[in-house]
């Protein structure tokens, strides 16, 4: 990011949990910003996208508690930017909407300091909408109105009941569920009928999210037994009668699961898409990033060996090694012909589909991918192939598979083992510390491993004391075992790819008549 004397600030929404609600800009920002300040309501599942470079300040905002307070939240972003930082100031739901963003710009338009305002999606309608109540509608009502359920620091009520119950509008009470049952009794004294329905409704847009529909005068007591807690928003209405009929969220194949998904830093997450679509939460843990080595005279001088046998393969392990293979070729300035243009004749080995779409974005067909996307699935099926005396050449990561080469030299195969890149372990603390938190309170399903390095970074990232009850969703059997030697309770896809994943995800915790690529 470019050096400046004065930063700026981003005062931002992110909606009220769900990471597929967040603005296109503010999941750009994500990535850009040098520092985020973000409050309490920021799932874990947003949390979990930002960049571990990036410097996170927690300020822990809820109703009624702030460890924090507003004035030193402005001096915070007032600071960062001094410093030429470009500052995101993270809230939950929409920042102008009960968030005291105007506050905080005021210290700004002070100091001169450059701002700019994302709009989120307001917990006032997404909550709503989640819960299958819609908050307006033509033949109940054709208002709504937003109102803080927050009483004064004497607590006294700010709210003016008797204008509200004149509208006949829907109400959608903010930070009010510690004042439940005043706020009804507030209605009621004000005139509005006892069985007009009411609801409240919990952790909305989240995997935990809960509905407690009943009436004015019941509401309190049913939401009491239920045990509900913050954060949830009160909705008072005929609409609210619609909920019963109208409810979706829960209803979809994996509504109410939650996945942690692991998966290296630099690879995109088509797994976590497939299962958000299924209608999972889904917390993207990249718990490891990979390193390529530069430079690197192991491949230099491998390369330059090729062609003492008749025949030479090259095999790939993943998408990675493919990437970092060709970047080394440009930092060494090699020319791809020099590999393919002798007298040799070079065959290619992919481990699995992902590995082999790698190659062909290159250009190269590979000769060998086995049924099985495993180390030792090609390292047989190599042997099996190849010539006799051939010489093969394994591009990887630091760290591989031990079962790839054994079956090599069994058959009598020359092996170079070259490594391409380093795998590195990296969570964020804070992220840490709230996945530990949900794993305590079982509110994660299960995780998805692609390799046995994921694995190791889901350990060594997340730190947890016991491994027992966390479900462990494996692509392959060498997986499946790393997985267990953590005393994990493993299920293994029946195909190496990401669509059984998702399949065995479903069956498990699901709808298993979906089909994963339906």
């Amino acid at each position: 990011m470019e050096n400046r004397e004065k930063g700026k600030v981003w005062i931002a929404g992110a909606g009220p949990g769900d990471a597929g609600l967040l603005t296109v800009k503010v999941r750009t920002l994500l990535d850009r910003a040098d520092v985020i300040v973000y409050d309490a309501l920021v799932s874990v599942e947003i949390l979990s996208l930002i960049p571990p470079e990036t410097e996170l300040i927690y300020v822990g905002k809820r109703a009624g508690y702030h460890p924090v307070p507003q004035t030193e939240i402005n001096e915070i972003l007032l600071r960062q930017a001094k410093r030429g930082k470009e500052v995101l100031r993270l809230k939950g739901g929409d920042p102008f909407v009960f968030g005291r963003g105007g506050e905080e710009v005021e210290l700004l338009v002070e100091h001169g300091i450059p701002f700019e305002i994302v709009p989120g999606v307001t917990s006032a309608s997404a909550v709503p909408a989640y819960a299958g109540i819609p908050l307006t509608h033509r033949d109940f009502t054709s208002s709504f109105h937003v109102i803080t359920g927050h009483p004064r620091k004497d607590g006294t009520s700010r709210i003016d009941y008797s204008t509200l119950v004149k509208t006949k509008g829907t109400l959608v009470f903010l930070m009010g569920v510690t004042s439940l049952e005043s706020i009804m009794e507030g209605l009621m004294q004000a005139g509005m009928a006892q069985d007009t329905p009411a609801a409240v409704l919990e952790k909305g847009t989240l995997a935990g999210q809960r509905r407690i529909v009943s009436t004015v005068s019941g509401l309190a007591g049913k939401a009491s037994e239920s045990g509900i807690g913050m954060p949830a928003i009160i909705i008072v209405g005929k609409v609210c009668a619609l909920a019963e009929g109208f409810h979706w969220a829960e209803d979809r194949c994996l509504g109410g699961r939650q996945i942690l998904v692991t998966r290296p830093r630099q690879a995109s997450s088509s797994l976590a898409d497939k299962l958000r679509f299924y209608g999972a939460q889904v917390i993207e843990l990249p718990s490891i990033r990979t390193q390529m080595i530069s430079p690197n005279p192991l491949l230099k001088e491998a390369l330059e060996a090729l062609g003492k046998s008749r025949e030479e393969w090259l095999v790939f392990t993943s998408p990675a090694g493919v990437l970092d293979f060709f970047r080394q070729l440009r930092e060494q300035k090699m020319d791809i012909r020099s590999i393919f243009a002798g007298s040799w004749q070079v065959k290619i080995g992919a481990i699995g589909s992902a590995t082999a779409r790698e190659l062909e974005s290159h250009g190269i067909q590979a000769d060998m991918v086995p049924s099985v996307f495993c180390a030792k699935a090609l390292g047989e099926g190599i042997a099996q192939t190849a010539q006799a005396g051939s010489h093969v050449t394994v591009l990887r990561a630091a760290e591989g598979s031990e079962e790839l080469i054994p079956p090599l030299l069994a058959a009598g195969l020359t092996v170079a083992d070259v490594p391409l890149y380093e795998t590195v372990y990296e969570t964020h603390e804070q992220v840490r510390e709230k996945i530990q938190d949900l794993f305590v309170a079982g509110a994660i399903d299960a995780v998805t491993f692609t390799s046995a390095s994921t694995v190791k970074g889901f350990v060594q990232g997340v730190g947890l004391s016991d491994y027992r009850h966390v479900t462990a969703v494996c692509i392959g059997e060498q997986t499946a075992k790393e997985a267990a030697r953590y005393g994990m309770r493993v299920l293994v896809s029946r195909e190496a790819s990401i669509d059984s994943m998702i399949q065995t995800v479903m069956e498990e915790f699901g709808c298993c008549g979906i089909h994963a690529n339906g």
